[in-house]
């Protein structure tokens, strides 16, 4: 499935078309430069969103990829700086292709679906402070905290299916 749609950056204004495209793995796609993934993770079922200060904003944990890891390593290390959470299974659902409209430039992201569980409490955000609170949600509720129209409900639909919640 590929769903295309424009976005445009509440950063700086910018505007992006993005194409998702689901996939079941990522070895078709290791050659492309990634520089970010996020992940619909769950723990006892429950969808784990944290709270980005910065932005003002709910979101799946996930961030950008450090030189040399690989993808599994970038999002496991992602979940547990913003969660404090470990990675006990980890499944790709697709990857986003964001182009900016006046430059060109291309960004990808990966989507991933886990079941994780806490390490410990919940500690600040260690890399940059920017998730100051997790929140473990009803999945059937994540509308009220997101919207990405189709593409969450896409996502969202294979994470509970592959992750059998």
């Amino acid at each position: 499935m590929i769903i295309k749609t424009t976005t445009t950056s509440k950063k700086d204004g910018s505007v992006w078309n993005m194409q998702y495209e689901e996939l079941d793995s990522f070895e078709s796609i290791r050659n492309l430069p990634v520089g970010a993934a996020g992940a619909l993770c769950f723990c006892d079922k429950k969808l784990v969103l944290g709270y980005n200060k910065k932005r003002g904003v709910w979101e799946m944990p996930g961030g950008g990829r450090d030189e040399g890891e690989t993808f599994e390593e970038c999002i496991a290390r992602e979940i547990q700086e913003e969660s404090n959470m470990k990675v006990l299974t980890l499944i790709p659902l697709g990857y986003e292709t964001y182009t900016n409209v006046a430059t060109g430039e291309i960004n990808y992201v990966l989507r991933y679906a886990a079941e994780v569980e806490p390490y410990g409490p919940f500690i600040e955000d260690p890399a940059g402070g920017e998730i100051t609170e997790i929140k473990l949600i009803d999945p059937s509720d994540y509308k009220q905290y997101f919207n990405w129209e189709e593409r969450s409900d896409v996502l969202m639909k294979k994470a509970l299916q592959v992750l059998g919640i």
